[in-house]
């Protein structure tokens, strides 16, 4: 709890240099610690489609990983925003996986960053019918497609 407590310093700190004022709640969720901002300037940090917001998850963590080695990652989220863009994530994946199962057809999702695509990956790992393939290169955002898995070459 040691590094949570400093990651809560380190974003803390981080908003204030900023001009935000804001609170911090620290929680316990199913994928690990989460910084939750409430702040009257939300849309502010969270920025276009959750990039602000990315940027300051991705800073928090290397500051914090550079005394805490084995810290675990820290996701910050804001006025529950990556919550709820979840939970939509994972409705749209659902409805996409059903579609590609009635048509046979691939589907390509629109660019994810790293986090969006893991979560469909992570959606559809136990679906018999379908999987999601994630193109080779580095990308920032890629398209995933979603495949029927009969599809697929066997070794894939």
């Amino acid at each position: 709890m040691e590094a949570v407590e400093e990651a809560h310093k380190i974003l803390d700190s981080m908003l204030g240099h900023l001009g935000f004022t804001a609170s911090i709640e620290i929680q316990e969720e199913e994928d690990g610690p989460c910084l939750q901002i409430l702040s009257g300037d939300s849309k502010h940090l969270i920025g276009r489609e959750g990039e602000r917001l990315d940027d300051i998850q991705y800073l928090v963590n290397r500051i914090l990983r550079r005394t805490h080695l084995k810290a675990p990652k820290i996701k910050v989220d804001c006025e529950h925003y990556r919550t709820m863009r979840e939970e939509k994530m994972a409705d749209e994946v659902l409805e996409i996986a059903a579609r590609v199962k009635q048509s046979g057809e691939p589907y390509k999702m629109r660019p994810l960053n790293a986090y969006y695509r893991r979560l469909v990956h992570n959606i559809l790992i136990n679906d018999p019918d379908v999987m999601s393939i994630s193109p080779e290169g580095d990308d920032r955002l890629k398209r995933i497609s979603i495949v029927l898995k009969s599809s697929q070459p066997s070794g894939s």
